[in-house]
């Protein structure tokens, strides 16, 4: 919210007239009312067929500037008009400094692939010098990449229990994360008051933690009115509240420390359970209360059609991060790490592609972690395009860290939505997707020597490497290195073999 609107992008890219016209593709707009609190704009388009299509939307201030940006992709060469609605009708609104800028497909592409560069690899160099640092030339080489730092993950039911090929097929993989479908819901953990059951969570836990998978805690409350227990229906809010922190307690102090990430209060921008039972600052006391619980863990919001819908006024970049300031904003929550988690359930037209940049741009301005935390796409004849289109642009993009594909396996599935695999865990094409993406987005064994000055040089994604040197004065050494950004040149004397080993260049962070 600005004194005044940012300059013109792309020099106004197809418009005429950048400070308001007519266009086309991928635009940024900065808008104000002229009365009261906030006021909801979208940008929308509309074809010659009467198509009519929101591209943006957002909250507009009086008294200062705010942006909105999106975009959309025209399925047919048809034309078209861009125009700005306010939902309010009492009071005025403005445009200005509007910016429309087409790219093809080469130039989307190339941009995510410069972006990839840039945020998910390092250039590294190893220097091999024996004990009076004088360079060690010829020594063999290998390196092996173990584990990314960008997790992928799959969606898993209980049936992960009762199928070993199911659990071989998941191992195989190489996820690195997952996430119970349902196992952990507070309706599955305690049906009954009062009686709670653990017993399958508890044993999938195991295998992941066994297996050394990541598991995002999914989810510890709801504020979906029917996906609360009935019982809960009843309560007084002195009653609610101290039920609602016993579940708190009880579920997170039982996988505390193991559980990397949890999603607190799921769908908490569409929903208002907690908060009209309890209170307006329900949310922000259950996200404060979470972090003494388990302090070592990022906690998460998790919210559907953020990415996949721009007219939902409920849930677009705006008011979301709006929920989130009013989460920190509880007393003891200013400081707190709190992650935008979205669901990205995607319909079954084809993915508003700027709209799902733009709107990463907004949730990474404020330096939080997000997640695509519950990613599907329906079944289609342009189900594995558009599955790799998102994967692309969440994984090209900075702020983004991990990705779980929503593809959970029950026997018999119709496969409606996303299936990865058939019943005799075969690929489907989704599948031969995310099994493309994955190799793409590691880092190739490595094989060679070191040259004239002891230097090996490579290329390589985030994430943990097994480090091979073998030369013929010292046998063979391994360090097992983690590339995960920005960090001080390591040393280390190699099981005998007198080596220094450094990670260094001078345009990108060190090993």
């Amino acid at each position: 919210c600005l004194a005044e609107p940012q300059h013109v992008q792309y020099k106004g890219g197809k418009l005429i007239n950048p400070k308001f016209d007519l266009g086309l593709h991928g635009w940024e707009a900065w808008v104000r009312v002229s009365e009261g609190s906030e006021t909801t704009v979208s940008a929308a388009i509309i074809t010659k067929e009467n198509s009519k299509r929101v591209i943006a939307s957002g909250n507009a201030y009086p008294g200062c500037w705010t942006m909105l940006k999106g975009g959309f992709q025209p399925e047919f060469p048809l034309p078209t008009e861009l125009y700005f609605v306010c939902y309010n009708k009492t009071v005025d609104f403005w445009v200005d400094n509007v910016s429309l800028k087409e790219f093809n497909k080469t130039e989307w592409l190339q941009h995510q692939q410069r972006a990839i560069t840039r945020v998910r690899k390092r250039k590294i160099v190893l220097d091999i010098k024996d004990k009076l640092g004088k360079a060690i030339r010829g020594v063999k080489v290998n390196i092996k990449f173990t584990k990314p730092y960008f997790h992928i993950g799959c969606g898993v039911t209980d049936t992960l229990l009762q199928h070993k090929k199911y659990q071989e097929w998941f191992l195989k993989k190489g996820f690195t994360a997952s996430v119970f479908t349902n196992q952990m819901k507070w309706y599955w953990t305690e049906s009954r008051r009062g009686i709670e059951n653990y017993t399958i969570p508890d044993a999938m836990f195991q295998f992941f933690k066994k297996n050394k998978i990541e598991i995002r805690g999914h989810t510890v409350l709801w504020d979906k009115p029917k996906m609360n227990q009935y019982w809960l229906h009843d309560m007084t809010p002195k009653e609610l509240l101290a039920t609602a922190v016993r579940r708190l307690a009880s579920i997170m102090a039982r996988y505390s420390n193991d559980i990397f990430e949890w999603d607190v209060v799921n769908e908490n921008l569409h929903f208002k359970f907690f908060e009209e039972k309890i209170g307006p600052q329900a949310s922000g006391m259950f996200y404060h209360i979470a972090h003494v619980i388990d302090p070592n863990a990022t906690l998460y919001l998790n919210e559907f059609n953020t990415l996949e819908i721009p007219g939902d006024v409920y849930a677009g970049p705006h008011k979301y991060i709006n929920k989130w300031r009013q989460i920190r904003s509880y007393p003891g929550n200013e400081d707190l790490t709190i992650g935008f988690g979205l669901q990205a359930h995607f319909g079954l037209g084809k993915p508003l592609m700027p709209y799902i940049r733009a709107a990463l741009d907004f949730f990474s301005e404020t330096q939080m972690p997000i997640w695509l935390t519950e990613m599907d796409v329906p079944n289609n004849s342009n189900q594995a395009l558009y599955l790799e289109e998102i994967m692309r642009e969440a994984f090209s993009h900075p702020g983004v860290e991990g990705i779980i594909v929503w593809a959970p396996w029950k026997p018999g599935m119709n496969c409606t939505s996303l299936c990865l695999m058939d019943d005799n865990f075969n690929n489907t094409p989704a599948g031969d997707i995310v099994d493309k993406l994955m190799a793409e987005w590691r880092t190739p064994d490595q094989n060679g020597k070191t040259n004239s000055e002891g230097l090996y040089r490579y290329d390589g994604f985030l994430g943990d490497y097994n480090v091979t040197l073998d030369h013929v004065r010292g046998g063979q050494a391994a360090w097992w290195p983690r590339l995960r950004g920005p960090g001080r040149v390591q040393r280390a004397h190699i099981r005998g073999v007198p080596t220094a080993f450094a990670g260094h260049d001078s345009s990108w962070p060190r090993l």
